[in-house]
């Protein structure tokens, strides 16, 4: 498949009087600009773990080596699109079930990256960070904002674990709704409570980068880089060190 398209991309750019003393707050800048620019879910990011190997499937877990003389069990990155909940001075916040993929991997090994992308605007920003756990009470405040289908579908999904045909998730549907007594999903007065495999995480930075499209591939790239070791608030601009990079 030969793939041949080529944007030019046509952002205005910035320069380093257009930064803020601190990340989070030009993320906040930059997000509020997509969404006035009708960028479709600004909130999709896709977010990057890396697997450590007595975390990686079975069949992986040996000591093979491919073709090309790596070793199969080595860390392998994973990546996939979740969306953003949150954003502030305490991190970045996404939720999913504990025992997906995503999850298995965040408890094994909890670094992570995350990248946003707005064509519209020709904008993208990249994220790296540590992750931590969300309290119960966090978990409970979200869920129980959450429609009484996404309620159900989080009890009867076993994410990222094979199932047999679409049907299987509907009967698994079917039977979640009635051990909880649902007769219809449009009764939101309906208590489902929080599964205990299901919550949310944070993502703390240590590293932000962000990436304007210019002409000729000439694109506009600063990171903000701090020590992950820090216990600094994200907002201490005395913690962060802004530098420039090549496109």
């Amino acid at each position: 498949m030969n793939i041949s398209g080529r944007t030019q991309y046509q952002s205005s750019g910035f320069t380093f009087d257009d930064l803020t003393p601190t990340p989070m707050t030009l993320f906040s800048k930059w997000y509020a600009e997509a969404v006035d620019a009708g960028v479709l879910e600004p909130e999709a990011m896709t977010l990057c773990t890396t697997a450590l190997p007595n975390a990686l499937p079975p069949a992986l877990t040996n000591t093979q080596v491919d073709k090309s003389g790596w070793r199969v069990d080595a860390p392998r990155p994973s990546a996939r699109m979740v969306l953003l909940k949150h954003a502030g001075n305490d991190g970045f916040q996404f939720f999913t079930n504990y025992l997906s993929r995503k999850g298995n991997e965040l408890e094994a090994n909890p670094w992570c990256s995350l990248t946003f992308y707005w064509p519209q605007v020709f904008r993208s920003v990249r994220v790296l960070g540590r992750v931590e756990r969300l309290s119960e009470q966090a978990s409970q405040s979200y869920y129980d904002a959450r429609p009484l289908g996404s309620k159900i579908g989080a009890w009867a999904s076993p994410q990222s674990e094979p199932i047999v045909s679409r049907e299987e998730l509907t009967e698994r549907v079917k039977n979640t709704e009635a051990k909880f007594g649902v007769q219809s999903t449009d009764d939101a007065s309906k208590h489902i409570p929080l599964p205990p495999f299901w919550g949310g995480y944070r993502v703390v930075p240590d590293e932000v980068e962000f990436w304007a499209g210019r002409m000729n591939r000439l694109h506009d790239r600063f990171r903000y880089v701090r020590d992950p070791n820090t216990q600094s608030p994200l907002d201490d601009a005395s913690t962060w060190t802004i530098e420039a990079l090549g496109p």
